[in-house]
């Protein structure tokens, strides 16, 4: 009884506030935000609802609510008699409950909760007047409670489906990727975005444009987490400051993106959906969801291949039209013994994939005379590989896997490190189009080399580059 009459007293002293700014006929959907943070944080101990203009005017929810350091929920406020109708059919709130599992929009009158995009309770607790007064509902107390009560204790459900898992991680991913829009335009070119952005057009795209860089990021963002939790040890707890340690440094600049994604300098208009996601992976049986690939063989990689998943659920049309699909081990390991097997016996290379000779490089430049001569200039390796759309990695991981049982059962196991170092890394090449899945294949390969006993040393990296094979 007494947790009634502090909430009615609550609920009460909020509405003479909404009233009296109302009566004043200037007030604006920002004028009654201190009036709801109160009302939300006096529901519960430890409660915060945070409202950063900041954040909001870079696509974040108005409030987002939490206790300690983990986020419950969100809240989209609108104007006093906004038509929440309409607001349901913005582009806007699809993308909210495509993406938060537990949100709430307002008026600041009427509440409407959605939990996992579905709209579960109603209550209103005043209709605006003809003379700009408000008229109490009185009724919608107790339903007005006991909504606030279960927002405020609802928690991300656990996830043991990769089809869920997927469209809950696409859904942030949109939000991401606008947030990332309206974080770009609204900073200065001075600012960590664009910085990241050029540092995008120096080293992986010459020509990517902002809207394409908010859409690799984000893809990136989530991915890169997904990958992480994948590998993480259950026995610690996963966060996003941890999450960088879960993954391989193959590439520098990855590696320092990432440093960034999971470090103290994240911008704090993204901090927010990447602490979100985390805590979507915390909540996600990472091991059923391994296993809802058929994870039948050391070879099966399913990390990789919800990929696919993930792709279809976040933008179906770019999966069609670059053709997202991944190719199946038993037919990646047909094609990888295939070529292993043709340089074996028509070309005459008693090792196959594993080859180590070497053949010169010359170079032809004229003589004093004017003659053409060929001049050594070095030597590379005599058998190449190169994956001219590498995708998350599927046959270079393929490649990897062969040749190493190739090291193995020549009884050179010890050999093995040296020989990655010597002999695999300079001839192996992929190119792939795409941000996310290029991301993927360099954790991916770094991740099984690693399990294959293999550190990488400062400076190297995986020979998998982002662009276009058909481009010069």
């Amino acid at each position: 009884m007494k947790k009634i009459a502090t909430e009615q007293k609550a609920v009460s002293h909020y509405l003479k506030r909404i009233e009296s700014d109302f009566m004043a006929g200037n007030a604006t959907e920002h004028t009654y935000r201190p009036a709801l943070k109160t009302l939300i944080e006096s529901f519960g101990k430890g409660i915060k609802a945070t409202n950063e203009p900041k954040r909001e005017k870079c696509g974040a929810p108005d409030f987002i609510v939490s206790h300690g350091q983990t986020p419950l929920g969100y809240i989209e406020a609108k104007d006093v008699g906004k038509n929440l109708d309409e607001v349901e059919r913005s582009e806007q709130l699809k993308r909210y409950l495509g993406g938060l599992s537990n949100l709430i929009l307002t008026d600041y009158l009427e509440f409407r909760w959605f939990e996992d995009g579905k709209h579960r309770l109603t209550a209103r607790l005043a209709t605006p007047t003809a003379g700009r007064k408000l008229r109490k509902e009185t009724g919608d107390f107790e339903q007005f409670s006991e909504m606030l009560s279960q927002f405020l204790t609802t928690r991300i459900p656990t996830v043991g489906d990769a089809k869920v898992l997927a469209e809950r991680m696409a859904g942030l991913a949109n939000i991401l990727k606008r947030t990332i829009i309206e974080a770009f335009a609204d900073e200065d070119k001075g600012g960590s975005l664009h910085s990241q952005f050029e540092g995008f057009r120096k080293v992986l795209l010459h020509d990517l444009k902002p809207d394409d860089f908010a859409d690799m990021y984000a893809q990136t963002i989530c991915y890169g987490l997904f990958t992480a939790k994948c590998n993480h040890l259950e026995s610690k707890t996963f966060t996003r400051e941890n999450a960088v340690y879960d993954l391989p440094e193959t590439n520098p600049f990855l590696a320092e993106m990432f440093e960034y994604i999971t470090g103290r300098r994240l911008d704090d208009r993204l901090a927010w959906g990447v602490d979100h996601l985390v805590e979507l992976l915390n909540r996600t049986d990472t091991h059923a969801i391994l296993q809802n690939f058929g994870k039948r063989t050391r070879r099966e990689d399913p990390v990789v291949h919800f990929y696919e998943t993930f792709l279809a659920a976040y933008d179906p049309k770019m999966r069609e039209a670059r053709g997202v699909y991944y190719t199946p081990e038993p037919v990646v390991s047909y094609i990888v013994r295939s070529v292993d097997h043709i340089l074996k016996t028509d070309f005459g290379i008693k090792d196959g994939l594993a080859d180590t000779s070497k053949i010169p490089i010359y170079k032809t430049e004229k003589d004093k005379k004017g003659k053409p001569r060929r001049k050594k200039v070095g030597e590379c390796h005599k058998v190449l590989i190169l994956d001219p759309a590498a995708g998350t990695g599927t046959f270079l991981h393929g490649v990897i896997d062969h040749i190493h049982e190739h090291i193995v059962s020549k009884g050179q196991t010890g050999t093995w490190s040296s020989y990655v170092s010597e002999h695999l890394l300079p001839r192996l090449f992929g190119f792939e189009l795409l941000m996310a899945p290029y991301a993927v294949a360099h954790m991916k390969l770094g991740l099984q080399l690693k399990e294959l006993g293999y550190d990488f040393k400062s400076g190297e990296r995986l020979r998998v580059y982002l662009t276009n094979t058909l481009e010069e």
